[in-house]
């Protein structure tokens, strides 16, 4: 059994799908049963939050391998990277170490470190060093940006409102990857015993600014509508007024601000896996799969 704890966000509904497809057996841990519906037959449900560590017994019970693909960067009140990617991942490594799970693979980010301006950040890479003491044998998988969720808060205004906004200047490459390419990463650290005690970095075949990426969604979907920008230093100062407010919405500020100056390019794909990263997807294919509309005959 395999669990998959955030099993119905983006990316562990497809991990999921793909243990499946395979004829493993899975189980979900999620805070809404309710969203574990595109999960499809075959998958187990188990509702609880990593929050909370007497929920986490029941999930881990019988599991040989757990998936933490948690994030707390956006989420319900209460929810941040401290509360989930810190500390829940810590009620998870425990939970997995007392019920004798075998290995446990967490899902990190790119550019994880102790001394990084986002807590985000921070957090995930206080949960590495949490897992690596842990006594579990262990994999790491770390993503750049989530191509398909960046579609989202980028160019889907383009089709719905006739309008993007581009927070800061757009001019700084940064790399972006599929969750569909993450989550076979994930995959292979699952079933390959080759990958334990590894961090793996998982970039796309493509670096490309927040500009450039705009211009590739409208020429595959053939959108027109206006860019703006949200100036630097109104989203500087505009995440310092909301982090009282609205954290998560200050969270997402500081981010803007941050893939807008610093450094976010990658290349340097994972060595040992060229077969995984031979047919990375691009931003293009992704496009035309999930919003371009087939014409009907």
């Amino acid at each position: 059994m395999i669990l998959v704890a955030g099993g119905t966000g983006r990316l562990g509904t497809r991990v999921a799908g793909l243990l499946r497809e395979r004829g493993l057996g899975v189980r979900v841990l999620t805070r809404e049963r309710s969203r574990a519906g595109r999960l499809g037959a075959g998958v187990e449900i188990v509702e609880g939050d990593v929050r909370v560590p007497a929920a986490l017994m029941r999930s881990v019970e019988g599991v040989r391998t757990v998936v933490s693909a948690i994030h707390g960067f956006v989420g319900p009140r209460g929810a941040s990277p401290a509360t989930v990617d810190r500390d829940g991942n810590r009620n998870l490594i425990r939970a997995a170490r007392e019920a004798g799970v075998e290995h446990l693979v967490l899902v990190s980010v790119r550019d994880a470190a102790p001394d990084h301006p986002m807590d985000l950040m921070r957090m995930k890479h206080a949960a590495e060093l949490m897992l690596k003491s842990s006594g579990l044998a262990w994999t790491i998988v770390r993503p750049t940006a989530f191509m398909e969720t960046w579609c989202e808060v980028l160019c889907r205004p383009l089709l719905e409102k006739g309008r993007a906004v581009v927070f800061g200047r757009g001019r700084n490459p940064i790399n972006w990857v599929s969750v569909m390419d993450v989550a076979r990463f994930v995959e292979l650290a699952i079933l390959d015993p080759a990958l334990r005690g590894r961090t793996i970095e998982v970039g796309g075949p493509e670096n490309l600014t927040m500009t450039e990426f705009i211009r590739v969604f409208q020429s595959e979907t053939g959108s027109v509508g206006r860019v703006g920008h949200v100036p630097l230093t109104a989203m500087r100062v505009g995440a310092g007024v909301m982090r009282l407010v609205n954290p998560a919405l200050a969270r997402q500020m500081q981010a803007g601000v941050i893939m807008d100056t610093r450094p976010q390019a990658f290349s340097g794909q994972a060595p040992g896996l060229d077969h995984a990263t031979a047919s990375l997807t691009s931003l293009a294919e992704v496009v035309r799969r999930d919003f371009v509309v087939p014409r009907r005959e």
